[in-house]
């Protein structure tokens, strides 16, 4: 069953990160709905990978290096790590042992933004976490059209998703 089309529960949540309850991944989306989510920068010989995301939210930009969410399981919500191992093996094809660093959580930050091309927001409290890789990643291609390696500063050379320069602040 393709991914985008799965029935998925978030955790709804208020500006103080509070979880007020589950909603369904596209009527948060469609709607504007607070949610939890997180990014996860990977990082190769000090680049950083750069996705060139295919999403139906800001397809086409680029982002650090995935971004998704944690999702209600059996009515209980993955911790931050196990979505964060879920989506390294979804998109990028990568299990944990294919690290050279343990997942190091940078912070979480509040955002809204507007897809200009669809009907989506991304309205978020964005939790952020960085890792190293040991060798370059292969992109599952239905989730990126591919992938640059960046320094800091060629970030915004690129068509970057609306969340990535607060990211970028908390890059080590």
């Amino acid at each position: 069953m393709d991914y985008y089309k799965k029935e998925l529960f978030l955790a709804e949540v208020d500006r103080k990160d509070n979880i007020i309850k589950k909603v369904e991944r596209w009527e948060a989306h469609k709607e504007s709905v607070l949610h939890r989510g997180f990014t996860a920068v990977l990082t190769y010989q000090d680049k950083i990978v750069l996705q060139h995301r295919k999403h139906l939210a800001f397809d086409g930009y680029f982002d650090l290096t995935f971004s998704s969410h944690q999702i209600f399981i059996n009515d209980k919500l993955q911790t931050d790590l196990e979505a964060i191992n879920e989506t390294l093996k979804r998109e990028w094809n990568i299990d944990k042992t294919e690290l050279t660093s343990k997942i190091k959580y940078l912070g979480k930050f509040y955002y809204k933004a507007k897809d200009p091309n669809s009907i989506f927001t991304e309205h978020e409290i964005d939790y952020i976490y960085q890792t190293k890789l040991k060798n370059l990643p292969t992109p599952n291609p239905d989730y990126a059209y591919g992938f640059e390696l960046v320094s800091k500063e060629e970030i915004n050379q690129y068509k970057i998703a609306p969340w990535v320069n607060e990211i970028v602040k908390m890059i080590k």
